[in-house]
């Protein structure tokens, strides 16, 4: 695996501060059933690391106390930590609204049967990765099989009212290009699932997310390994727009790792570029319960440019 960091943290990206967070996004461990070229998390099902259940009351008494009532659950594969159920229940008697990172073939994994029927009961948003309409696109990204798979999970979802009007049950899909370019735009692209995957399977769902693919870790990695990470860093740095820098998602979200430790985002996260406050130590989310974040700096690096480029991209899609 190569190590992007170095070639990251020499940086002319703006400066940026922080709004009032509205958003705690939560990693709760780096083990998962796929293996996805993409990923910027290099998740697989041999990491071991996974968030404790001490870490996991941590998370619930920070968002007791706080004011934010968005829970952005990811990993991995979140659903296979073994509290994953009780922090959902848990939050959601608190009134927070949660959502679940999922991969869709999560819900075929064994003991995992009746996550749909959960997440349903639960009124769990739902974003789930399907990089494309087109099961070869798919399955060379993300394994062999896994647009089929992906397909009766939606399926399954849609059956127990997910995007149906009335339900307040909300699908979201995710788009990744296939290699080092920029999405299409992302109105355009959703219209072109929502006719394909209508069409063929009848599968509805509410919003696509399109995401620009980061240069950190696997898919980092892999453009080193071709010669292609200082082209990719060219384009995102050419596509840059400034009027992105209002709406990125590092400017109201926090990002806490499987440890506790915070981040101003995931991707930061994945880099080792933890939060800073003035006296620049390490934090936790627990020393975050009686702080205020707004107008402090956020840690920036060229990576950065991924969100600005084009029409921008964060975990909810497009900016512009």
């Amino acid at each position: 695996m190569h190590a992007t960091l170095q070639l990251l943290e020499t940086t002319d990206f703006p400066p940026i501060r922080r709004k009032r967070p509205d958003t705690l996004q939560v990693n709760l461990g780096y083990r998962c059933n796929q293996t996805c070229v993409h990923c910027h998390v290099n998740a697989g099902p041999n990491r071991i690391e996974e968030m404790s259940r001490k870490t996991i009351d941590e998370v619930i008494a920070f968002l007791e106390v706080s004011n934010i009532k968005i829970l952005d659950v990811t990993g991995g594969a979140p659903e296979l930590n073994p509290h994953f159920r009780d922090l959902v229940c848990t939050v959601r008697r608190l009134g927070v609204q949660v959502i679940d990172r999922c991969n869709l073939t999560i819900l075929e994994q064994p003991a995992q049967e009746d996550l749909a029927d959960f997440l349903a009961a639960q009124g769990v948003e739902i974003t789930a990765s399907l990089p494309c309409y087109l099961a070869d696109n798919v399955d060379r990204q993300r394994g062999a099989g896994v647009f089929d798979a992906s397909i009766r999970a939606l399926l399954k979802l849609n059956a127990l009212g997910y995007a149906a009007p009335g339900t307040n049950l909300v699908l979201n899909l995710v788009y990744n290009p296939q290699g080092p370019s920029l999405p299409p735009p992302q109105a355009t692209l959703k219209e072109s699932y929502r006719k394909h995957l209508g069409e063929r399977f009848g599968i509805v769902f509410n919003r696509l997310y399109a995401l620009t693919n980061m240069p950190i870790q696997r898919f980092g990695s892999l453009l080193i390994s071709k010669g292609q990470f200082t082209p990719y860093m060219q384009l995102l740095r050419h596509a840059h727009q400034e009027a992105n820098l209002e709406a990125v998602m590092c400017r109201s979200l926090i990002s806490v790792d499987w440890q506790g430790y915070v981040y101003d985002c995931d991707f930061n996260q994945m880099l080792d570029l933890p939060l800073r406050v003035a006296d620049k130590r390490r934090l936790r989310l627990v020393e975050l319960m009686e702080m205020d974040l707004e107008g402090n700096p956020i840690r920036v690096a060229n990576h950065c440019y991924g969100c600005t480029a084009g029409a921008g991209s964060s975990c909810g899609g497009a900016l512009s």
